[in-house]
């Protein structure tokens, strides 16, 4: 059985830990698709936090890891 988190929690996480995860990536596209507005600022920041370099995007470290493998 798993675990529902809120999108504040799974942002929280990304934060702290400095990285959005695969599975956090995909916790929060099944949230978003029911979420109160709230909810969507808390994405936001997020997103910001990445664009700017604070959290690493897991899911696009291991497309670029891949891609360089491919062309090696």
């Amino acid at each position: 059985m798993s675990v529902v988190i809120s999108i504040g929690e799974i942002v929280q996480e990304a934060l702290g830990q400095g990285c959005l995860t695969v599975e956090a990536e995909n916790q929060l596209r099944c949230l978003l698709s029911h979420s109160r507005p709230e909810d969507v600022l808390l994405f936001s920041q997020l997103q910001a936090e990445i664009m700017e370099g604070r959290v690493r995007q897991e899911a696009r470290e291991r497309y670029h890891r891949q891609l360089a493998a491919a062309t090696a």
